[in-house]
């Protein structure tokens, strides 16, 4: 059984080093335990996009990286990345996954289309309106302990649009519709806000090998994200 473990080949997770929190996913991720190896790729070229099993896109400014990555000569190489392998988006790499964005910079945003949902951009407010709140997360160790979801400048998903051909959506983490701030601008879609379909309560969602999440993870102490990812999404898509 050891030899076979041993024989396994190397999970290599890409983290996008273009601009953002990518540190901080790299120091979360020496921490997840495994049952394969994992080599962090800190990711600024196409080369290095094609070494990796999987890709995290951090939090940063949306716009930046997009644009830092189309001047590498990284947004077609990525769109082609999320049709075949697992990408974990977190603020403002969930906007890069989305297929549609609400309150976009001037001049657009550039996406990757790699979810089938719209996002709104700073959906949350400012960040002097960034907070803090316990969440329930479905399929994390422990999941009778809350994650600390940590909120700044947060998007907030406006709405999902599957297609029949598409992969379903999986909603695995909502927030109190009641924690919504005042400053959100998004239209309620009824008279109760408390509404569990309302899509701007959901802050983690998987669909096929993607993973996508609102807050940051990886300001916390909790790696338990970055191990859900590992084991749902990144290790079911590598071969031995």
């Amino acid at each position: 059984m050891q030899q076979e473990e041993d024989s396994q080949k190397d999970v290599r997770i890409g983290i996008l080093a273009l601009q953002g929190a990518f540190a901080e996913h790299q120091i979360m991720l020496r921490k997840v335990t495994s049952k394969r190896k994992i080599v962090i790729v800190l990711v600024r070229t196409q080369d290095e996009l094609e070494t990796c099993d999987a890709l995290i896109i951090p939090g940063g400014e949306s716009t930046t990286i997009a644009l830092l990555a189309r001047l590498a000569g990284l947004l077609e190489p990525l769109r082609d990345f999320s049709k075949k392998k697992p990408i974990w988006g977190t603020c403002a790499g969930a906007i890069l996954l989305a297929s549609g964005v609400e309150n976009a910079k001037k001049g657009g945003q550039e996406l990757l289309h790699g979810m089938s949902i719209t996002i709104e951009r700073n959906g949350w407010g400012s960040q002097v309106e960034s907070f803090e709140a316990p969440l329930e997360v479905e399929g994390l160790r422990e999941p009778e302990r809350p994650f600390h979801g940590i909120f700044i400048r947060a998007p907030v998903v406006i709405s999902t649009n599957t297609s029949p051909t598409d992969p379903p959506i999986v909603v695995i983490s909502r927030i109190s519709a009641s924690l919504l701030p005042t400053s959100q601008t998004v239209v309620p879609l009824d008279e109760d806000d408390t509404d569990p379909r309302d899509p701007r309560t959901v802050v983690a969602l998987r669909q096929g090998q993607h993973l996508l999440t609102t807050f940051h993870p990886e300001l916390t102490k909790d790696n338990r994200f970055h191990e859900y990812f590992v084991t749902e999404c990144v290790l079911p898509s590598v071969p031995p």
